[in-house]
């Protein structure tokens, strides 16, 4: 057998430190197909970027991400801009963007079938404040849940974690955000969600305009904090997203190209599931190009999206 017939190697980055039971079986399908890939555990978020922008810069045409989507979105970071393609290994807790993209959370070796076939979507590409995103970002009460809920309670209690935190947050009073859309419209209120994808917190889809490829971001903005903002959210969420018809008088449903979101205060942020930090003025724009990703040709809706489909005929 010469070199040419053997499947190809790919470079794979991955985070050492992931702990949980899902992480430990990553690993261990990982190191029985190690032939496979060229494989490189890294010490920090920073290393992830520089390591998948080193791979974009030599012209490599495919480079695997196996985590989470704090992990997802290094690795996308580096990749911005350039022809790679990015395979997923989803070993998060969540998986927003894997899911979004029809990759079996909990089969690698289905994702790893999805590599080699080598089928790719092309992904658009937003920025926040200078910082690529590709599924999802929070300003105001979601991302203040994030920053809130630690490792260590994600690790033991998994997406019930941040369900504790946001009851702990509820009677917060979180200061007002001006919103405006690049073509003018202006909107208030006190937290949004920015949405590339239509999924929000792993298989519900809250975005129901959502097209990851159409150049469009789809924003909701919520004028009321606390139980409010929280029952709105499972609102949108059990019916299989927001309605941007009849959104009611403290949820605005919106499209936009780009925004820019204002406040006096410095209000949480949070980016593709990962708290990125605080800010009083905070842009989103698109990056000018696509992100290659490697997905089946068709991708199966959820039990659970199945399921709303069948009860609301206007879910699509």
């Amino acid at each position: 057998m010469t070199d040419d017939d053997l499947p190809p190697r790919y470079p794979l980055i991955l985070n050492p430190k992931a702990k949980s039971e899902k992480g430990r079986r990553a690993l261990k399908f990982i190191m029985a197909n190690a032939t496979r890939f060229t494989i490189y555990a890294t010490r920090s978020r920073e290393e992830a970027i520089q390591l998948s922008r080193k791979f974009a810069d030599e012209g490599e045409e495919l480079v695997i991400a196996a985590g989470g989507d704090g992990s997802l979105n290094a690795v996308i970071e580096g990749l911005a801009g350039s022809k790679t393609a990015l395979g997923v290994f989803p070993t998060g807790t969540m998986n927003v963007f894997a899911r979004e993209m029809g990759v079996p959370i909990s089969k690698l070796d289905q994702a790893m079938d999805i590599i080699d076939e080598g089928h790719r979507e092309s992904v658009d590409l937003f920025t926040m404040n200078g910082a690529p995103f590709v599924q999802m970002a929070g300003v105001g009460f979601d991302a203040q849940v994030i920053e809130q809920t630690t490792w260590e309670s994600k690790k033991r209690l998994g997406p019930l974690a941040y369900m504790l935190t946001t009851a702990k947050l509820l009677k917060s009073k979180p200061p007002r955000v001006n919103v405006v859309c690049d073509d003018g419209r202006e909107f208030q209120g006190v937290a949004m969600f920015v949405g590339n994808g239509a999924l929000y917190g792993g298989q519900f889809p809250l975005f129901r305009r959502a097209n990851n490829s159409d150049q469009l971001l789809d924003v909701v903005i919520f004028k009321e904090s606390g139980y409010q903002f929280v029952r709105d959210t499972l609102r949108g969420l059990a019916k299989g997203g927001i309605d941007p018809q009849s959104p009611g008088d403290s949820v605005v449903y919106i499209q936009a190209a780009g925004l820019t979101v204002s406040c006096e205060e410095g209000v949480p942020v949070e980016v593709d599931g990962e708290f990125w930090g605080r800010s009083k003025e905070i842009e989103f724009a698109s990056l000018g190009s696509k992100l290659e990703v490697l997905a089946p040709r068709e991708v199966k809706a959820s039990r659970w999206y199945a399921l709303l489909r069948t009860l609301n005929p206007w879910t699509h």
